[in-house]
């Protein structure tokens, strides 16, 4: 009986890689938020709305323009990124932490998967809610502002890494945070800081030389700088160093969750 349940493991495994169980771990944290869509997906499209009304109508007719392009043009693609980033975070970091707290994290750790199945599936569920929200976005932003793509293969790109990036970052939080304020302080206190002062609604060549090199030691800068050029052709550094210093980023950070999940830090009691 036991052999016979190893051969039905090792085939459902197809190989060294647990597909069915990987492809379920996916499907369930697509399915987190795509049922409540008003939520993940509505609410996010909304906010962003707001942050370029209120910005235009504050700022932007005594700002005048920011790079050559007018003021309005230039933090869309800032905003579009952000909302990315903050969705991917929130997607895995509530997953987890939601499990641990309710006591149900277990049903994650039992089944048949190795560390490595574990993150590509988190990782799934980050980016594909990031790609939503930020389609969702760009066909507002071309709808209402005009804003066609400059290079959009650029944009995709940089899109995909910042949500893996930060669905990594969530998956680290999530571990490490055992109670909901523990998790509201890191968002509050680390992530939505690291978004806002990145140049979402500034060029960082206005900033003074200390202040400018700190942000550019913020890998968050690069996402949003690297958007920024995929849509409308304008950036304050090299797109391949940004996207250099995103993938870097990003393989370390999924090095990480790796390794929490392949020893179970803060996960196993």
């Amino acid at each position: 009986m036991q052999q016979d349940g190893q051969m039905i493991a090792q085939e459902r495994r197809f190989g060294r890689v647990n597909w069915m169980g990987l492809y379920t771990l996916a499907e369930r944290e697509i399915l987190r938020f795509t049922k409540v869509w008003t939520q993940t997906l509505l609410a996010p499209l909304v906010t962003a709305g707001l942050f370029v009304v209120i910005f235009t109508i504050a700022i932007g007719p005594r700002r005048g323009d920011v790079m050559g392009v007018d003021f309005t043009t230039f933090i869309a693609p800032g905003i579009l990124m952000m909302t990315v980033i903050q969705n991917a975070f929130a997607n895995t970091s509530s997953s987890i932490v939601v499990s641990k707290v309710q006591g149900n994290i277990v049903d994650t750790l039992m089944p048949p998967l190795s560390a490595s199945e574990l993150v590509l599936g988190y990782l799934a569920g980050g980016i594909a809610r990031g790609l939503v929200v930020a389609v969702a976005i760009a066909l507002a932003v071309w709808l209402f502002l005009g804003i066609v793509p400059q290079h959009p293969f650029v944009a995709l790109f940089f899109v995909i890494i910042g949500a893996a990036l930060m669905s990594a970052v969530g998956m680290v939080a999530g571990i490490y945070a055992d109670k909901f304020d523990q998790m509201a302080a890191i968002t509050n206190f680390i992530v939505t800081p690291l978004a806002f002062l990145s140049g979402t609604f500034y060029s960082v060549d206005a900033l003074p030389p200390l202040l400018n090199q700190i942000t550019h030691a913020n890998p968050i800068f690069y996402l949003i700088d690297g958007v920024r050029w995929g849509l409308i052709g304008v950036s304050d550094s090299s797109p391949v160093l940004g996207a250099v210093v995103s993938v870097v980023a990003t393989l370390l950070v999924c090095v990480l969750a790796w390794w929490f999940f392949r020893t179970g830090y803060r996960l196993k009691a």
